[in-house]
């Protein structure tokens, strides 16, 4: 293994436990390709958030967080471009991206969601989260179904692939809502806080936290027909790398159950799933991955439901 892939297994080792576990379920040059398109987009989540490998968290004065984005975006069309990087991240993903051949537009929208979070941007309909759902995660998911081997023109399973950051996103946003409006971001529709009740201010509030519970429900409620519609993806995939988006799914969907199931105290603590819970959706996961490539790949999928797409 060379320094630049260690680097980036380490990356997604220390940054997330649940995308390290899926990960290690595919074949070695998937792995390490998977592995280094999230180094850089965890790298490109921690200079704009303040962050090392997802935790902690520090201010950054404004203009800082500008310069920060400029040099995202020149660091990663010179990677596109093949150029020679001085910093693992964007070295790991200029290899990748032009072994894969990812599209440059994908990567580009996924700057502009950071830089969405950058401008303090607000969201008055759910259709502007889903936009920057697409930007941060669906953008990623299509990468990540590229390096898996789906062709950059194959849109029905990238819909797929879409479909499956967005509810990751929404997920995300659910379990993260007290924690982000700390930190001056809020992703909740605005005419979802105005039928509550629930001024952006008042998010943090212990004693709104009933309104908050009965918020995330709804944002769970709207990822579920996407994690639906994710699996018809699976199909088009290798065992090896449907048992891990597979996997990856429901171990994100888990931590929304969890959500849930807390109510009004999921934010006392950040939601997780246990080693255990992990062990047993991988083992469901092998599973619904020998469905998809055998009994599925015989059936005509599903009409995708009327859901909202950027592809």
């Amino acid at each position: 293994m060379s320094d630049l892939e260690a680097t980036s297994r380490e990356a997604i080792t220390k940054g997330s436990q649940s995308f390290a576990a899926a990960a290690a379920l595919f074949d070695a040059q998937t792995r390490t390709d998977a592995e280094m398109l999230y180094a850089w987009c965890r790298h490109c989540d921690d200079v704009i958030d303040g962050q090392t490998l997802g935790h902690g968290q520090a201010a950054v004065p404004p203009e800082q967080l500008r310069a920060t984005l400029e040099d995202l975006y020149a660091k990663t069309r010179s990677a596109l471009a093949g150029e020679p990087q001085s910093d693992p991240a964007f070295a790991a993903f200029g290899q990748v991206a032009l072994r894969r051949r990812i599209p440059e537009q994908w990567a580009i929208e996924l700057i502009d969601g950071f830089a969405m979070d950058v401008s303090g941007q607000r969201y008055e309909q759910f259709e502007e989260t889903l936009k920057y759902c697409w930007h941060v995660a669906g953008a990623v998911g299509v990468m990540m179904a590229v390096v898996m081997g789906v062709k950059p023109d194959d849109l029905t399973t990238l819909r797929r692939a879409q479909d499956l950051g967005l509810a990751f996103q929404l997920t995300n946003i659910a379990r993260d809502l007290v924690e982000d409006a700390r930190n001056g971001r809020v992703y909740l529709p605005e005419v979802w806080l105005d039928e509550a009740d629930l001024p952006a201010d008042q998010i943090t509030a212990p004693d709104r936290r009933d309104t908050l519970a009965a918020l995330a429900e709804t944002l769970m409620e709207t990822a579920e027909p996407y994690y639906l519609s994710a699996r018809w993806g699976l199909r088009a995939l290798p065992f090896r790398s449907a048992w891990a988006v597979a996997a990856a799914g429901a171990v994100y969907r888990q931590i929304g159950i969890e959500v849930l199931r807390r109510g009004p105290r999921a934010w006392d603590t950040r939601v997780s799933t246990s080693t255990a819970t992990k062990l047993r959706l991988l083992i469901q996961s092998a599973f619904t991955a020998l469905r998809a490539v055998t009994l599925d790949r015989w059936r005509e999928p599903p009409v995708r439901l009327p859901l909202w797409s950027r592809l």
